[in-house]
């Protein structure tokens, strides 16, 4: 009976050592500025916690657009502390929780990331149209979350939501590097003459915003289609034989002669082009560009990138230009006459007024030659073509001269 009661005795007094009195605080104890003397464990745990949650400070990410901040938790040692309190004052352990971080800032991240945008651009008759590139941004979830939780444990509230701003691989800088001018060549006309004037304008608006793709051929005839009337062209005079006679479609030839020029000074591979039979006077012979409907102007684009073919005419003008991307090499072309034979004397007819009917030509012998160059040194000079125009005659008209005609009735009757 003795050893019983001191067994029991030994139990109350490590209850009354370790727990308080049967689970409660003792007298005189206060936590965290909370009297909770004399409370049940769970009950004086709870007001203490509460009084804690009041003051937590709120966690503060710094994000581009400014702070956002967020709710923590924490986690005690109140389950010990207060069991073992005596009477006096005590501050809890606290240690700051932010148990959905990885959530909140999953969805950071999702807010400020975003894919970079190459930029783009499209080529027309009216020229180019660029949008410009955006830039991407990098969202280091993890890096973030890291430093969060360095902040958590040194007690700091605070901590910024890691991100980095990165280019896209294709940028309007780019684009002006594929869109550079190769080169560009013109030749005039007489705006007076209408319908050779319209041919040339409608010509050139059929190439303008035109691209060619690397290793594509280009065809004039395919591109600018039949010199007809019901394909918008009117008549004028056109070489046929080595006459002028009138004809749809004259003045096409200056158009595809001009464009010729330009692709050749671009480094563009001609692969079809012919002399017309009597020399020109807009560009040196051996660099004309014939066209009908059995003959063609081709070239070719030799390089990696496309070229792009713009054209304007109008007040006696037309223009052609191409850009691409420069290959570091200059390309020239020359023109050497070989022979000229001046024309036989003017023929001379009757007519009623004095009017020259048809020009004379001298005849001409000539070639014309490729040269490219880098940095200022040759590299190599080709013949491009070998042509021979040819002679024409002049014809004038001359008014004849006024007779009587009594006297001619006279000489009739013999």
């Amino acid at each position: 009976m003795k050893i019983r009661t001191l067994a029991t005795l030994l139990i109350i007094g490590s209850v009354f050592l370790l727990g308080g009195f049967a689970g409660k605080t003792r007298k005189g104890v206060v936590v965290n500025g909370v009297d909770v003397g004399g409370l049940p464990l769970y009950t004086a745990e709870e007001r203490v916690r509460s009084e804690i949650g009041k003051s937590l400070p709120l966690f503060l990410v710094h994000t581009p657009a400014g702070d956002v901040s967020y709710k923590l938790g924490f986690s005690d040692d109140l389950n010990t502390l207060l069991p073992r309190a005596k009477k006096g004052s005590y501050t809890a352990n606290v240690t700051l929780q932010w148990a959905d971080a990885e959530e909140e800032i999953e969805k950071l991240c999702k807010r400020f990331a975003r894919d970079a945008k190459d930029a783009a651009f499209s080529f027309s008759a009216k020229g180019f149209s660029v949008r410009k590139e955006e830039k991407g941004v990098l969202c280091d979830f993890e890096g973030t979350l890291f430093e969060i939780w360095n902040a958590l444990k040194e007690g700091r509230t605070e901590a910024t939501l890691r991100t980095a701003e990165y280019s896209p691989s294709f940028t309007a800088e780019d684009v002006k590097e594929r869109t550079r001018t190769l080169s560009s060549f013109s030749t005039s006309y007489d705006k007076t003459n209408l319908p050779r004037s319209h041919n040339i304008v409608l010509a050139a608006a059929r190439i303008a915003g035109y691209t060619l793709l690397p290793g594509e051929e280009f065809s004039f005839n395919s591109v600018v289609g039949e010199r007809t009337a019901a394909n918008g062209f009117e008549e004028a005079p056109v070489i046929v034989g080595g006459e002028f006679v009138k004809g749809y479609g004259g003045g096409v030839c200056q158009a595809s002669t001009t464009l010729m020029n330009a692709a050749l000074r671009a480094g563009l591979t001609v692969t079809e082009s012919h002399p017309h039979s009597l020399s020109v006077g807009y560009v040196p012979p051996s660099l004309d560009a014939m066209v009908s409907s059995g003959s063609d102007l081709k070239f070719r684009n030799p390089y990696l990138f496309p070229v792009y073919l713009q054209a304007r005419a109008g007040e006696g003008k037309v223009a052609f230009t191409v850009y691409g991307m420069p290959d570091g090499k200059e390309y020239r072309v020359e023109s050497k006459v070989l022979l000229r034979v001046d024309p036989p004397p003017e023929k001379i007819v009757e007519g009623e007024e004095d009017r020259v009917v048809r020009a004379a030509k001298q005849g001409v012998a000539s070639e014309s030659r490729l040269l490219v160059y880098e940095n200022g040194k040759l590299l190599s000079n080709t013949l491009f073509r070998r042509d021979t125009y040819a002679v024409v005659q002049g014809i004038r008209e001359v008014k004849a001269p006024e007779t009587d005609g009594e006297i001619l009735q006279n000489e009739g009757m013999g």
